[in-house]
């Protein structure tokens, strides 16, 4: 077979109806992966970014644990000191007590509500690289289906792209 006739063969391949269906499917797939994949990039940068947040919560709860008992240690030396001066320093370590206890537990909500943001974000990550995986799998199919024309390729890649666009949309879904 000659060059010519060769490109003559491939360039009636690519202009038959199947191919160009194929194509025109693979190019709809390629641009909700692209898609699907931004979005699963940004649950994971969210949840990455509000695990550090909780992370430095926690260590601001340690830090004002740390002052609280602190605290506590130096009232208590004072309380057994003997002398007015000492008592009026202890009522002074008294009210930090309440003021630490008060502020630990406000950064203890605040950590475990970015805990649960984090978790949230990576719950929908996940959902959306396995919407990804199914997505490239229907590009792998439709390219398969263009190169051997098989139907069963064709549809196989338009069951894997449904269900990964079925599963990256219920991400949106997940609330808490």
């Amino acid at each position: 077979m000659s060059v010519n006739e060769e490109l003559r063969e491939h360039s009636e391949h690519a202009h038959d109806d199947f191919s160009r269906k194929a194509g025109a499917g693979m190019a709809i797939i390629a641009a909700l992966l692209a898609v699907v994949a931004v979005y699963g990039h940004l649950m994971t940068t969210e949840e990455l970014l509000a695990q550090q947040k909780a992370s430095d919560q926690w260590a601001f709860f340690q830090a004002k644990s740390l002052r609280r008992y602190q605290s506590e240690v130096a009232r208590d030396i004072l309380k057994a000191t003997p002398g007015d001066r000492a008592l009026a320093e202890s009522a002074k370590y008294d009210s930090n007590l309440t003021r630490y206890e008060k502020e630990g537990e406000e950064i203890k909500n605040k950590a475990e509500e970015l805990s649960k943001d984090s978790a949230l974000s990576g719950r929908r990550a996940l959902r959306l690289h396995i919407g990804e995986i199914f997505l490239e799998m229907a590009i792998v199919f439709s390219s398969l289906a263009i190169l051997t024309r098989k139907h069963l390729f064709w549809y196989s890649g338009i069951v894997s792209a449904a269900l990964g666009s079925v599963i990256s949309a219920t991400s949106f879904l997940i609330l808490h």
